[in-house]
């Protein structure tokens, strides 16, 4: 606990110049992140260019905490890639296989139907009701690597949000009474 006793006296002995130094220094970390994540937006055309599969209905492929790297491309989406979508009325993307793809040539348009690997049966039963296909502004990406295991922090964080504000006090503690 000697280092809690530290860290206050640290910031009891900084003066006002310190702390202003202090928080713009965390400020230049927060934009960077956010000008990193726009980046890579813009990079991969895909609204979420890393998302964290959250549950084990793709394994064996990808198991739960795996971080997929996402990538929207310009070719059409084919049977057996791997995609990431967001039906209206869910909050969390669902990280799912296709399984058919029906292309209207006339009209440029494609619909996906979709299942995860260790799901008996396909997607139908988590579209909207009446829906019986997705379409492209559904996806969000579609999958292009992935970190095995590294994502389980968030769904930690998210499971007990305890942990959450807890690692973000202790950050900006460090942040704030880092010596530059």
């Amino acid at each position: 606990m000697d280092w809690i006793r530290d860290t206050f006296n640290t910031l009891r002995a900084m003066n006002p110049r310190e702390y202003i130094t202090q928080g713009m220094s965390l400020g230049l970390i927060v934009t960077s992140a956010l000008m990193i994540w726009k980046t890579l937006m813009l990079v991969t055309g895909s609204e979420s260019p890393v998302v964290v599969v959250l549950s084990g209905s793709m394994e064996p492929a990808f198991y739960r905490g795996d971080i997929l790297f996402l990538n929207l491309g310009k070719e059409p989406i084919r049977t057996g890639e791997v995609v990431v979508f967001n039906v209206d009325g869910r909050d969390i993307p669902i990280v799912h296989r296709v399984i058919k793809v029906h292309e209207r040539a006339s009209q440029n348009h494609i619909d996906m139907l979709t299942k995860g690997d260790n799901n008996y049966g396909h997607d139908r039963v988590l579209y909207m009701p009446g829906q019986d296909w997705l379409n492209m502004e559904h996806i969000m990406g579609r999958a292009c690597g992935y970190v095995p295991y590294v994502g389980m922090v968030t769904i930690i964080m998210n499971d007990y949000p305890f942990v959450k504000y807890l690692l973000i006090g202790v950050l900006g503690l460090l942040v704030l009474t880092s010596k530059d």
